[in-house]
């Protein structure tokens, strides 16, 4: 770590002190960097931010904001979590956060340069480092404001009991930069991803990171998941949170569970009424305050959205902590509590609760003579075959489908990329509706029922919903998988019996998108997304120990015996 204040010329003399040990309650100390604001805002005390992080509290966008926050009167503590960077003590992930972040609340708040008034702030892991502790109620902690967070990892580095396979070997690849295991190495992502059997792939790199071996270790929701997670713990919530996410995160599904969690069930009135959700079209990499900033005219590779997708995040923080700490009447009390981005239109628009009170589900069935494979696949509001139709693919997970787009975490892939030649693979159905005569608004929660066999006793089925714009571009919304052995649920794991047909729910996430007039709504079903999620080997043997590839070969109905459908919320024109 950076300790010389020189490299600060920036900062008034007296104003940054680096590496204050901050003590936890088991005696180990927390090294953190205190900023006060310059000697136009006075001799304090001031409001306090407070950045918790694994990464580094030295880290350049951090830095930048601190600068902005003490330039607008706040002091900013930017700490490294126990076990990182210049603390003391072993990490344990997402778990020490909890008592760690309450001491420091506590220490801040009787600090003499504060004012009692205490929010926080930071993406990714530093969101969770806001959220956990908040539910031990310091009293110095009047509001959290976390970007790209997560309920738990249980929805983050398994979904549906499928492990997220990028977000759990890339954690440790990012982590091993600053970590304090002197055997982590870096590793060649691309190649890496590959080996086999995975729940010993890491040992490549660390053979004693406990966390990674938990997440291969532990399936079902149970208690080393629930050990540190928030779906219990709403109701100790009792002060108001503004959540910030985009379209494209990859903990984007995460956050509307929070926003949800704390508005029907915290613990206050003012916690439940004044927490606030703002949807962009970012990714978890590619947004306003990314490590990848979004081009200036809001534009990824194969879409673009504008200016207006450009939110100044130092804007949104002040409007809500200048309120929420400093009692200055921003008008946020009086907003919409969700401000969501609706892609297509290119505008931001006011909702109230999630999913739409207005939404018309809207059941669109799969149809084709057979002939999926090609392009052929139609998608309509009705059943179009009386009699059972099917398609079928081989699924080879030594081939498998790549990921793109979405919410894929990766920034080079992630976002509304244009998967028009991985829809033309042998191994991959489209099923696309007529061209629309006008516009038609998705917005919510996307989901797909599909009935399908496979000569195996396990596989998986994904699902794609994709924007087909008239040059031929099929940009990618949002997507999702299920694991046939965990179709009724990861408590209930259930091989198949090869040959016979199941029915398989796939949750698909959330988006916001106009299918503008001219376009046509387009799925996508295969069975593979990797490395964003592990393969599935086909074996039935347990998954992370597997090294015995099979090849599927894979079956999906639709008609009115099967009607396979894709239920999208469609928004009507007001």
């Amino acid at each position: 770590m950076n300790t010389n204040i020189d490299s600060f010329p920036l900062v008034e003399p007296g104003r940054l002190m680096l590496n204050i040990p901050v003590p936890m309650r088991d005696g180990i100390n927390l090294s953190a960097d205190i900023w006060l604001p310059p000697s136009s805002h006075g001799k304090g005390p001031w409001p306090a931010l407070l950045l918790r992080t694994i990464y580094d509290n030295q880290e350049a966008r951090y830095i930048g904001w601190a600068r902005e926050f003490t330039n607008r009167g706040y002091a900013v503590i930017m700490q490294d979590c126990r076990g990182r960077g210049d603390s003391d003590g072993e990490w344990i992930p997402y778990v020490c956060e909890l008592y760690d972040g309450y001491d420091t609340h506590q220490w801040i708040g009787k600090q003499d340069w504060c004012d009692g008034n205490l929010g926080t702030f930071g993406l990714s892991y530093p969101g969770f480092t806001q959220t956990l502790p908040a539910t031990l109620r310091s009293k110095y902690l009047k509001a959290v404001a976390p970007i790209a967070s997560q309920q738990d990892n249980y929805g983050h580095h398994r979904v549906n009991g499928v492990i997220h396979h990028n977000v759990a070997f890339a954690f440790l690849n990012m982590l091993g930069r600053s970590m304090q295991y002197e055997s982590l190495k870096h590793f060649d992502q691309d190649t890496f991803f590959f080996e086999l059997p995975i729940d010993t792939a890491m040992e490549k790199v660390s053979n004693t990171h406990p966390y990674y071996k938990g997440v291969m270790e532990h399936e079902q929701y149970d208690e080393w998941w629930s050990s540190y997670s928030l779906r219990d713990k709403y109701p100790e919530m009792a002060i108001p949170s503004l959540f910030i996410t985009g379209w494209f995160d990859s903990l984007s599904n995460e956050n509307f569970k929070l926003f949800n969690g704390w508005t029907k069930k915290a613990k206050t009135q003012d916690a439940r009424s004044k927490t606030k959700l703002i949807i962009g079209p970012w990714s978890h990499q590619i947004a306003p305050w990314g490590r990848v900033p979004m081009g200036e005219n809001g534009e990824y590779a194969d879409r673009t959205f504008g200016k207006q997708a450009l939110s100044d995040v130092i804007e949104m923080h002040m409007h809500w902590y200048d309120q929420r700490l400093k009692g200055i009447n921003t008008g946020v009390d009086e907003e919409a509590p969700i401000k969501l981005f609706v892609m297509g239109k290119n505008i931001w628009r006011d909702e109230y609760e999630w999913p739409l009170e207005r939404t018309k589900w809207t059941k669109f069935y799969l149809s084709s003579s057979g002939n999926a494979v090609n392009d052929g696949g139609g998608l309509y509001p009705e059943i179009k075959n009386n009699d059972q139709i099917s398609d079928s693919f081989i699924y080879d997970p030594a081939n498998p489908v790549p990921s793109l787009g979405s919410q894929y975490q990766t920034y080079d892939f992630c976002g509304p990329h244009d998967r028009s030649h991985i829809q033309r693979r042998p191994d991959v159905l489209t099923f696309t509706t007529d061209v629309l005569t006008e516009d038609m608004e998705i917005t919510g929660p996307i989901s797909a029922t599909i009935w399908a066999s496979s000569d195996a006793k396990d596989t998986d089925f994904t699902a794609t919903l994709t924007d087909l714009e008239p040059d031929g571009k099929a940009i990618a919304l949002c997507e999702g998988i299920v694991r046939a052995r965990f179709r009724n649920g990861t408590e209930n794991p259930e091989m198949m019996v090869p040959g016979e047909i199941y029915q398989f729910e796939i949750d698909m996430w959330n988006t916001s998108n106009n299918f503008n007039k001219g376009h046509r709504i387009r799925i996508e079903i295969s069975s593979s997304n990797f490395p964003r999620y592990n393969r599935n080997l086909n074996s039935g043997n347990p998954i992370a120990s597997d090294s015995n590839i099979n090849i599927a070969n894979q079956t999906v109905y639709h008609g009115s015996k099967y009607p396979s459908y894709v239920n999208l919320p469609v928004i009507p024109k007001r």
